[in-house]
Parts: C-alpha cells; sequence; structure tokens
C-alpha cells in the first residue's frame, strides 16, 4: 500500500485508528479458551468488529512469539485472514527488528515475502546498514523507532551532543537519507505531547505511527493538534483499551463500540485539519 492509497482510506473511514492486536492469551475471554486457536479467534472477532472504525492492525509480535509454534500460526493466519476479508487494512507487524545487514535481509524476507505484512517496526541503533535491507521492497514501510512512549524514553533518546543535537533528531535527520515519506514512517509516542512540534520540524511530511493512546493515558487531542499535517500523516494505535474493553462473551461488540468512539473523535480533527 502506498502513501497516496493509506492517505484516501484515511479519509474515506474518516479515521485515522490503528486497532493493536497485542492479544494475550491470560488475558481474552475464558470462553474462547475452548477454541481449536483461542489467539486467532480473538482476533478474528475483533477485526470483523471493529474494521469498519480503523484504517490499521498491528499484531505485536511478542504476544505470539511467546506462544511458540502455535502463536505464530495464529499471526499468521490473522494476516492471511486481512487480507482475504479486508484488504483494505494497512498491516503492521510490530516486530522491532533491527541486526546486521544478513540478518536482516532475513527478517525482511520473513515479513514482506513469507507473512506479506505493509509495515514492519525496526530499531536504528545499529544504524543503516540494519535498516536498508527492509527498503528493498518498494511497497512494503520501515517504521523506525523515534521517540516512543515508555518512562525509560528518556534514558538515551532525549540525551543531547555536543552541538544540542537529541538523540531522536539524530535519527530522524539522518534516517531521512536512506528512504522518502513514501516509504519510511517514525514512531512516536502519544505521552511526548508538544514534542510533536520538535518532530514535525525534521520530518513535516511523514506518517507517524503514534502508539500510547488510551491505557498508556496518551491525548489524541493533543497528538491531533501537534502531530497531524496536510495528508493527516498520523496513524494512532489503541490496543487493550479497544481490544479489551470487555471480557465477556460480548467482548467484540464492545470492542466496535470502543473504537467507533475513537473514530467518531477522529472524524472531528480530520473535518477541523480540512481533510473530509
Amino acid at each position: 500500500m502506498n502513501k497516496q492509497q493509506l492517505f484516501e482510506h484515511i479519509q474515506q473511514k474518516q479515521s485515522f485508528l490503528c486497532v493493536g492486536l497485542d492479544t494475550d492469551i491470560k488475558k481474552i475471554p475464558q470462553h474462547l479458551l475452548n477454541e481449536e486457536d483461542p489467539i486467532f479467534a480473538f482476533n478474528k472477532a475483533i477485526i470483523d468488529a471493529t474494521a469498519a472504525y480503523c484504517v490499521a492492525y498491528k499484531p505485536n509480535l511478542a504476544f505470539y512469539e511467546s506462544l511458540g509454534v502455535k502463536g505464530l500460526a495464529a499471526f499468521e493466519k490473522t494476516v492471511a485472514y486481512l487480507r482475504a476479508q479486508y484488504p483494505d487494512q494497512f498491516i503492521i507487524a510490530d516486530a522491532k527488528r533491527g541486526d546486521i545487514g544478513n540478518t536482516s535481509e532475513l527478517y525482511a524476507r520473513s515479513f514482506f515475502e513469507h507473512t506479506k505484512v505493509d509495515a514492519v517496526t525496526v530499531a536504528p541503533y545499529m544504524g543503516e546498514d540494519s535498516v536498508k535491507p527492509f527498503l528493498i521492497y518498494p511497497e512494503a514501510w520501515v517504521i523506525l523507532l523515534a521517540l516512543t512512549s515508555n518512562k525509560g524514553s528518556h534514558d538515551f533518546q532525549l540525551t543531547t551532543d555536543a552541538e544540542g543535537e537529541r538523540l531522536f533528531e539524530k535519527v530522524l535527520r539522518k534516517s531521512s537519507e536512506w528512504a522518502t515519506d513514501e516509504q519510511m514512517m517514525y514512531v512516536v509516542g502519544a505521552t511526548q505531547g508538544k514534542m510533536f512540534l520538535d518532530i514535525r520540524k525534521h520530518v513535516p511530511n511523514h506518517f507517524l505511527l503514534v502508539p500510547g493512546v488510551g491505557a498508556q493515558g496518551g491525548s489524541l487531542a493533543e497528538v491531533a493538534k501537534y502531530g497531524m499535517n496536510d495528508q493527516c500523516g498520523l496513524i494512532v494505535n489503541s490496543s487493550r483499551a479497544i481490544i479489551y474493553a470487555d471480557k465477556s462473551e460480548a467482548f467484540a461488540e464492545k470492542a466496535g463500540e470502543a473504537a467507533k468512539a475513537v473514530q467518531q473523535e477522529m472524524a472531528i480533527y480530520l473535518h477541523e485539519k480540512g481533510i473530509i
């Protein structure tokens, strides 16, 4: 999916919501444990209930890898189901990969040739040669970690060099030499507030994947105010607040209601920006 197609889907759906499929076997409704594949059964129900209100899904690989082969099979079935039933959805593998070149080549092959997701999150710490292998796929996206929402982000990301440049700014500046806004996005946590203004000084036209809205306490209003550009430029992720909105047999219906509420708020911000 290219940038223009993503923007058009945002306009059509009046939404820039990404539903995070952080599917924890210990948190899903108990009745699903009787299913042959509880993780996929949960994901399928959540997807069917929320697809009308979002433009993307983001399975976090840790939740699938923790279950071994069965978990990875559930991840692959989830991606295949989205491709077959909801082909307009942007699929992000939240894997946070990043290793030496030949290893990154295999990670890229796994996600873009085998599983066929649209994007993968990548850590920039090892530099250009660890990121480049993901960029050889012309309509696939790298989503580079820039300024995250966790407390520990201050340990490294906000440190400054002798010229006063913060590390996350160096990441933005340097990585923008590797690919354009047609192939690279950045992770910026919703809890960063006005820091989105600093991000936009460096990458005004890039899409930003924004986790941290909902259970982590990030403000959607602030994200839209400080981070939105004239093509929206945002994919805002919500995981727990949507997928675990209810633990009864009505869990999917309640997830749909939670996603719809976020979408309706997003539509207001898109309208105010003149995007819809």
